[in-house]
Parts: structure tokens; C-alpha cells; sequence
């Protein structure tokens, strides 16, 4: 039997319709939903509600209904689970999305009948390091973005690639990028479009106040550092736009 995860964006999906006629249609045809405890008490399916570890602990994959935001989300959520995703675009953006609403059916069925193929995509991983001390861990499958907070003056970072000296910056922040994420922030702040299958990812300082600095590609096996240099700098460290976490004078790792 599949077990079919079915993870809705509440906001877009008005009135869960298409989530429970998704949901529906897998019972009818013999499989078995996943859902979460909330969504499947508001539609009426409370006995296929699951915790968020059985969730994709269990599923054989998952559908996503939403946008590239709901997307990133659940990606960074089942990314130590080998269970695929399929996107699907309820939102305004559907660049990270397979196939629109209307779709959804058909695609399901000939994922169940193995007619698919899995593109997989490469995620960062950051830790935030306070005396010495791993304080804070991030995973993003777009990017890493260490920016400056609230006011409006710039940022002096040093950039390290294993350990190495690359140069020091002083921008509104640096963009650390996957090839996913290449499309994303670091491509409007001047960054180059990457093939998504690669694997390697840009360093891209965002506003900097020097006409030479570029962006950087480095590969997946490399390990990037930033230093925030000075004290009491208004900081920020942000995974894919979505979860924030507000800096001291410490180190980033990447």
C-alpha cells in the first residue's frame, strides 16, 4: 500500500476543498493518507492524522499544496527523510512546483504506477558558533542570508573558504545560495542563474559598497565562514526567506 502524505498551505487551499478531494480520491483508489492532526480533524479524516515525525518517517511521499513558500518549508522539514515531494502550485509563484491544481490527480496516479522521475536537489546546512560553541543550527534548500537588522547602515563581514582568507565586505549582508536558490535572492542581487542539479553554491554579497565585488561559486565539499567584524552590529541570519535569528559579533559556518 502508498502511503501518501498530503501537506496543504491552510491560507491558499480555502476551505481545505482540494486537500480533501485529494484525500478522497487516494482512499478510493486503494491507498492509504497521511495527514496532519489539525488539517485532518478540519476535514472530517481524523483517524489518517499523524505527528510530525510519523509524518515523514512513514510516507512514501508527499504532496504539497501551496506555494514555493509552503514548499521550502516542508522541505526543510523532512530533510533527513528520503521521502520525494511533489509541488503543487496553489500560490502566485510556482518555480519549485511540478504541476498546477488541476493536474493534481493525474499526477498522483502515475506516481503510484511509478511513471515518475526524481530530480534531487542539493540543501545548505549553517551553524551558528558562539565561544567556540555550536549555539544555533539552520538547513535551507533555497539560501542562507546574513543581512543587516533593523537599521539601515551596512554590515562589515570577512568571508572564509576553508579557512581561507577571500575577502572582507561591506554590504547590506551576503547571500550564501544553492543552485535552487540561484533563481531566488542572490539572482536580484546580481547573482548568476545555476543549473539546479549541480552542486555547489554562490556567495553573493547583497548592496556592497565597492564596484568589484562579485559573486563567488564554490563546491558542495567546501566549508564557508563569515566573521561579523566590530561590535554591536544590528545582524540578522534568515534560512530561505522564512526563519530568522538575530546575531552578536559571532561566527557563521556554512
Amino acid at each position: 500500500m502508498k502511503n501518501i502524505c498530503v501537506i496543504p498551505n491552510i491560507h491558499k487551499d480555502k476551505n481545505l476543498r482540494t486537500t480533501k478531494s485529494l484525500v478522497e480520491w487516494i482512499i478510493q483508489h486503494g491507498y492509504k493518507p497521511i495527514l496532519n492532526e489539525v488539517v485532518a480533524q478540519k476535514i472530517g479524516f481524523t483517524e489518517y492524522g499523524k505527528s510530525s515525525t510519523e509524518i515523514f518517517k512513514n510516507s512514501d511521499f508527499i504532496v504539497v499544496l501551496g506555494g514555493d513558500g509552503t514548499i521550502l518549508n516542508v522541505a526543510r522539514q523532512c530533510a533527513s527523510f528520503s521521502a520525494p515531494i511533489l509541488g503543487v502550485n496553489l500560490g502566485h509563484l510556482g518555480f519549485l512546483a511540478e504541476v498546477d491544481a488541476e493536474d493534481v490527480f493525474e499526477a498522483v496516479e502515475k506516481i503510484v504506477k511509478g511513471e515518475f522521475s526524481i530530480d534531487k536537489r542539493m540543501m545548505l546546512e549553517a551553524s551558528i558558533v558562539k565561544d567556540n560553541m555550536e549555539a544555533v543550527n539552520f538547513i535551507a534548500l533555497n539560501d542562507i542570508v546574513v543581512t543587516r537588522g533593523s537599521f539601515s547602515r551596512m554590515v562589515k563581514l570577512k568571508v572564509f573558504v576553508n579557512e581561507q582568507y577571500v575577502n572582507t565586505y561591506l554590504a547590506d549582508g551576503i547571500i550564501i545560495s544553492s543552485p535552487t536558490g540561484s533563481t531566488a535572492y542572490s539572482l536580484s542581487a546580481g547573482g548568476p542563474i545555476v543549473y539546479p542539479n549541480l552542486e555547489l553554491f554562490v556567495i553573493t554579497p547583497i548592496c556592497p559598497h565597492t564596484l568589484h565585488s562579485r559573486s563567488i561559486i564554490v563546491s558542495e565539499k567546501d566549508k564557508v565562514k563569515l566573521v561579523i567584524v566590530g561590535e554591536n552590529q544590528d545582524v540578522m541570519i534568515t534560512t530561505d526567506g522564512q526563519q530568522g535569528y538575530k546575531l552578536n559579533s559571532v561566527t557563521q559556518f556554512m
